[in-house]
């Protein structure tokens, strides 16, 4: 299969692409390389790819998925069979202060991707949501089917309009797609700017660890290696309703505070924590549950890497990456013209 990935240099994609490749897929990535995240950390991770089994059906083009031209370009001459469309701007607490970056990329963005997804007759558009989307008033364990109308911040109301946008384009013109909302996603490479990164380094640099709700807040941490795999079957498995559109819950479905997951970090470093417990910040929901019935219904698969296991992976991780040098050659990313 021919799978079109955008975001391509960021953290999901990374482990996707791996898995994509690994089972015999050809894979066009796409990545702006734009300077809101770590530039040095996405060139890595394509540098990376470069040394995966499979690594010569992996192509990368520097395109922003907001350029209809250049976008449009890119599908005439790759014609992809399927889009996994995990590109966006993604934190919550750095979004009220540049909305308009937000909405570029989440939603115009999006629509851009939709609609030369729609013109290729592409069999399956497989996309990033986030369960920030049921902001507030959502009873736990958050189900598919709960309104997800109150969003707390602008990242939140972006991605639950990129939902909307999938809605509408499968029901006017039947395009497939499936909407996963990613729940708290950790593991190697990932995000150093997110909180099991964050904390790792202030444990290994003997720094505090701000906890924000005073620590007691709760979240359904997911190992990325749980959510790649849940991706990939998705994508096999289009949806056939009518309209052909669906969205899914990816989480473990066992919420952790921020202070077990200190805990746990602690006992796999050895290192005890300083802790400055702090003030929930404003945007942020009080605890995140999944209930992934429906993706277990849907592929067979419901995430089961462990807290306790995939931090243990994870510190192992990041003591030897801590130390390894930048790559000496980067990974060429052809430019869309």
């Amino acid at each position: 299969m021919r799978v079109l990935v955008t975001g391509a240099a960021g953290f999901i994609a990374h482990h996707v692409i791996t898995r994509l490749l690994a089972r015999g897929d050809t894979v066009i990535g796409v990545d702006n390389l734009e300077s809101s995240g770590d530039v040095a950390l996405k060139q890595a991770r394509l540098t990376h790819l470069q040394s995966v089994p499979g690594a010569e059906r992996f192509t990368c083009h520097r395109a922003d998925i907001t350029d209809t031209a250049s976008l449009a370009a890119l599908f005439r001459h790759e014609q992809p069979e399927s889009v996994i469309h995990l590109a966006a701007r993604v934190g919550v607490r750095s979004a009220g202060a540049s909305a308009q970056s937000y909405l570029d990329a989440n939603v115009t963005g999006f629509l851009q991707v939709l609609e030369q997804a729609r013109a290729a007759r592409v069999a399956h558009v497989v996309y990033a949501s986030s369960s920030s989307v049921y902001g507030a008033g959502t009873p736990p364990p958050f189900a598919e089917t709960a309104a997800a109308d109150h969003p707390l911040n602008v990242y939140s109301a972006t991605k639950r309009a990129g939902e909307l946008l999938a809605h509408t384009y499968s029901h006017l013109y039947g395009l497939p797609t499936s909407g996963l909302r990613f729940f708290t996603v950790y593991g190697p490479w990932g995000r150093p700017d997110m909180a099991p990164l964050r904390f790792l380094r202030a444990l290994r640099e003997g720094l505090p660890i701000d906890l924000y709700g005073e620590g007691r807040m709760r979240r359904d941490f997911t190992h990325v290696d749980d959510v790649a795999e849940a991706v990939v079957r998705v994508l096999d498995r289009p949806p056939t309703g009518t309209p052909p559109y669906r969205l899914l819950n990816v989480g473990r479905g066992e919420p952790v505070s921020l202070r077990d997951f200190v805990a746990v970090l602690e006992r796999h470093t050895g290192t005890q924590a300083l802790l400055n417990p702090r003030p929930a910040q404003p945007g942020e929901m009080d605890a995140t549950w999944s209930d992934s019935t429906a993706l277990e219904r849907e592929t067979g698969f419901r995430p089961r890497v462990s807290v306790d296991e995939g931090l243990a992976g994870l510190v192992a991780w990041e003591r030897e990456h801590s130390s390894r040098p930048p790559p000496a050659e980067p990974h060429e990313v052809d430019t869309v013209t």
